[in-house]
């Protein structure tokens, strides 16, 4: 029954992720998003990583989806724009750039795929939730702090970007 779960839950992620960026209307994208946020989270049940699970919903399915929902609402673009649009011209070197960057994904994923298995005895979930609290409020409180700026920063940004100018 736990397979029948698991093939569901990846085809589900899987193809809410094609789909994500597949679609034209940056709505249907971001809501298709959250959908495969939340089968990632049933995958992450299914491996026995219900805290795991439960930070995949609250942290991206809620609190970075809604603001990517703020943005696309406030920017107010209805569908995105085609390579027939004027003003939009992406260069060759761009297309080399994200040439480059798959490139590099396909490589560690290469790596990771080729890299000896854990170590025995090791079973990967070695921590309770207190202690991953107090690893993340101790010892990565600099990148914890860091990441909430930079969201802040990046909200203003956008609320910046989109204002309208007075008449």
């Amino acid at each position: 029954m736990d397979a029948l779960f698991f093939w569901v839950l990846a085809a589900g992620t899987v193809i809410a992720s094609l789909l994500v960026i597949g679609q034209r209307n940056p709505m249907y994208s971001v809501l298709l998003l959250i959908v495969s946020f939340g089968a990632l989270a049933g995958l992450y049940v299914l491996l026995g990583a219900p805290f795991v699970a439960a930070i995949q919903i609250i942290i991206y399915a809620g609190a970075i989806m809604v603001l990517f929902l703020f943005v696309v609402m406030l920017l107010n673009v209805p569908t995105e724009a085609g390579p027939e649009s004027p003003g939009l011209h992406v260069g060759a070197g761009a297309r080399r750039f994200g040439v480059v960057l798959a490139a590099v994904l396909v490589i560690e994923l290469a790596w990771v795929f080729q890299r000896e298995p854990m170590p025995a005895g090791w079973s990967g979930s070695g921590s309770s939730v207190y202690d991953v609290g107090i690893r993340l409020f101790r010892e990565y409180a600099f990148a914890f702090e860091a990441t909430s700026v930079l969201i802040l920063v990046a909200m203003v940004g956008a609320v910046v970007l989109s204002r309208r100018e007075p008449r």
